[in-house]
């Protein structure tokens, strides 16, 4: 059986990432975008980062230009903005679509195993799937969840 641990991505400074390096860990896989109404998200996301990394939580943040062309840049403009306007410490990695004909295989998983309201396809920007220490996928939130919402969730996953 497949779980998100078979998965692997490359990183915004180009290196492949597999998805077994987070084993034992809870992991939240977010879709970002810099150019959003969301956008503030970021700082509810490294909020959560710091106060629950030292316990097994890590955020992978999957920029992705699919929803109104709200992620233009590049890599390094990515990077840096995030950094710069949220002093984003979590895993970031390169632009990827979450949907259509090249939907990035993590997020093919992802939607697979936790569907959505009206369909599978992600709706938006910053929707958010949380994945357990096991590699199975836990839960699903939408794009307006904030973060600090997700904390007992996020507790209960680092619990087991």
């Amino acid at each position: 059986m497949t779980n998100f641990y078979d998965f692997e991505a490359i990183s915004l400074q180009g290196k492949n990432v597999k998805m077994s390096d987070y084993s034992g860990k809870a992991v939240l896989v977010v879709n970002t975008a810099s150019k959003c109404g969301l956008t503030p998200q970021y700082e509810g996301l490294e909020a959560l980062y710091k106060e629950y990394k030292d316990q097994g939580l890590e955020i992978l943040g999957f920029p992705c230009n699919q929803f109104g062309a709200q992620e233009p840049g590049s890599a390094d403009e990515i990077g840096e903005f995030c950094q710069i306007n949220y002093g984003v410490s979590f895993k970031m990695f390169e632009k990827i679509d979450v949907n259509g004909a090249n939907t990035h295989p993590i997020f093919k998983f992802l939607k697979e195993e936790k569907g959505g309201i009206l369909g599978d396809d992600i709706k938006w920007n910053f929707t958010k799937f949380l994945v357990g220490k096991d590699g199975n996928v836990i839960k699903r939130y939408a794009p307006t969840t904030v973060p600090a919402d997700l904390k007992d969730d996020v507790e209960k996953a680092l619990q087991k």
